[in-house]
């Protein structure tokens, strides 16, 4: 009898957990992962650096026609933030893979810091220059996104991809100058939230430029010798960002 009626309570007790685990939450927009295609927008911030190989010692000839070596280290001595905007398109292949073309607008600027070795300030620091070199890029990166199951309203996901990207705002009377265009390889990943009228998804992604972004060939045209040590002092250069993203789909 006892046995019995043990049996009886714990059944009773167990049905408001069973009745939950079968209800669960209500799935916001449940076909939305079936479209095979759909838009979207996008905004988001990100920091942004450039990873300089110095040339080190270079033959400066000057305006009278004399040469001199100078030794001249750059480097960006700080993450500089920005932000995006741009729209996106999405393919569905299949139900864990999507493919992703986004064409969006980075802008920011990078803090650049020249050292010149061969010449000292009067506290016999070596003396230094400063450049702001503001970006403007416009990209259009290519990412194939693979996708956990969807769990209520919310779904993991990882992605990964090409970035091709034009600069903008190319000056020709600065110390440095990148080139006009860029490939990067990106990675990263995100959360879709199931919302009543939208789908948002914030994702974190690192971008890192696979070609050298510096202009090698912007010293060269530069009328002003006494910018040539700090234009020659890198020969190599490439964009790193750290970009946070929120898209509205």
């Amino acid at each position: 009898m006892k046995t019995n009626l043990f049996l009886i309570i714990l059944l009773i007790c167990g049905l408001p957990a069973k009745a939950q685990l079968y209800t669960g939450e209500v799935q916001n927009r449940p076909y939305t992962d079936l479209r095979p295609f759909h838009f979207g927008v996008l905004v988001g911030t990100h920091v942004q650096d450039l990873e300089l190989q110095n040339a080190g010692p270079q033959i400066v000839t000057a305006e009278d026609g004399t040469t001199s070596e100078t030794l001249v280290t750059t480097d960006q001595d700080r993450w500089d933030a920005g932000f995006s905007v741009g729209v996106l398109g999405e393919f569905r292949l299949s139900t864990h893979f999507q493919f992703r073309v986004a064409p969006t607008m980075y802008f920011g600027s990078r803090h650049i810091t020249f050292h010149n070795m061969r010449q000292n300030d009067a506290e016999g620091k070596p003396i230094e220059q400063r450049q702001d070199l503001k970006t403007a890029y416009f990209a259009v990166p290519l990412d194939l996104i693979f996708a956990g199951p969807r769990v209520s309203n919310h779904r993991p996901y990882i992605m990964a991809g090409l970035n091709p990207m034009i600069n903008l705002n190319p000056k020709d009377d600065d110390y440095l100058k990148l080139k006009q265009y860029d490939v990067c390889a990106e990675v990263g990943a995100g959360f879709d939230f199931y919302l009543p009228y939208f789908k948002l998804r914030p994702e974190l992604k690192f971008v890192y430029s696979l070609t050298n972004s510096c202009d090698d060939k912007h010293a060269g045209k530069l009328r002003d010798a006494a910018m040539l040590p700090y234009a020659k002092s890198v020969d190599k250069a490439h964009t790193k960002m750290v970009v946070l993203t929120f898209y509205f789909e």
